[in-house]
This record gives structure tokens, sequence and C-alpha cells, in this order.
């Protein structure tokens, strides 16, 4: 146990991920190492944000893309090339058909990725939350763990995942492709990042 006075949180060191412009007026600049949550229904602009935020933080360290769910097919290979991933390809890297064991010995090499994005968390081989958590994410404290859900009936889909959506400190759902920020670090609880501007226009039109 440790006990702290408010000068001494006020004094504690913790990194900042320095988003900026839209980044930063939707999501905040949270910890570099906090764990973000992203779910949204078919055809919301999930896939694409989840792929432009991982870009985006290759400005910040590593990004390893464990595809599961798609895997490396037609649809994630055109996602790539529209949003012209080989920009950023000596800071991300794609995995697919991996364990949870294999992701955390990945991890405990040198040099590894500092931003981990788990698609989708359905696909895991592990489906209890504090299993994963003893697994992999409280044994890497230092990486920031992005996981994106499927969701059903409006809800993350699963238990392990709507646990999930509680533990992680950003938590980001994407709608008529917007993706709205539920989490602690947004000051505007309003704001949203456009995920493509025509297609939220034609849905926000007609809602």
């Amino acid at each position: 146990m440790r006990a702290y006075s408010p000068t001494e949180i006020e004094n504690l060191q913790i990194p900042e991920l320095p988003l900026d412009g839209e980044w930063e007026r939707a999501f905040g600049r949270p910890s570099r190492f906090e764990r973000w949550f992203i779910d949204g229904a078919s055809a919301s602009g999930k896939s694409t944000f989840v792929m432009m935020l991982a870009k985006k933080l290759c400005d910040y360290g590593k990004v390893e893309y464990v595809s599961l769910e798609e895997g490396a097919n037609l649809s994630f290979k055109t996602r790539s090339i529209r949003l012209r991933m080989k920009d950023v390809a000596g800071s991300f890297k794609v995995v697919t058909r991996v364990t949870v064991a294999e992701i955390a010995e990945r991890l405990a090499k040198p040099k590894s990725a500092n931003f981990v994005i788990i698609d989708s968390v359905q696909y895991l081989d592990v489906r209890s939350f504090d299993r994963l958590k003893h697994l992999l994410l409280d044994r890497f404290p230092r990486k920031s763990f992005i996981m994106v859900s499927q969701v059903y009936k409006g809800k993350p889909k699963g238990k392990m995942a709507d646990d999930l959506r509680f533990d992680c400190g950003v938590k980001i759902h994407t709608k008529g492709f917007r993706a709205y920020c539920q989490g602690r670090y947004a000051d505007d609880a309003q704001a949203y990042f456009t995920i493509w501007a025509e297609g939220a226009a034609k849905y926000y039109l007609n809602e």
C-alpha cells in the first residue's frame, strides 16, 4: 500500500501522450501508458478509425496491430493502402494468428512496441478479463493497449469486453463516421473526431 499527499500527487511524473489538433480536442492528452477501449457498430467507421489512430500513434513510438478478426485479408489491405500506412512502415507492424502468450512473448523482447492494438478482443484465446490482465495487461504497465470490441445490441459483446471497457481510461464509441470519447481525459463531452466527413454529413442529415 502507498499513501500520497496532494503535493505528492501533483509532483508525480506521468508522461502524457502529446496529441494535437483534432485528436487532442476529441481525446485530450491521456497518459502515454493508458489503456484504450474502442467499440462501434458495423459500418460506423470503426475499422478506419482504428487504423487512423494506429498511424497517429506512430508519431510517438512503435505500434503493433494485432489483427485477429480480419487477419491480413483484402479489406485490411485496402484500408492500409487508402490510409498510406507505408508512410509509417518503420514504426508499424501487423501481427495475425497469435495467442495472448505469443503477444506477451513479443512484448517482452527489447525494443518491442510501445502501443498494442488488439482487434478484436472477442477473437483472443483468453476469455476471462482477470486472466487477460494477469497474462498481458498488468505484465506490461509501460505499454499502452488499445482494445477494439464488437458490439451487440449497442453494448460491448461479451463479459470480458464489458469489463475491459470499465477498466480502460480512454473509451471511444464510433457512430456515423465520428469517434466520440467517453473517457477521463477529454474536456468537452460533446467533442468528436471526424473519421469521414462526407459520410458523417450524410448520416447526421438523415438521422
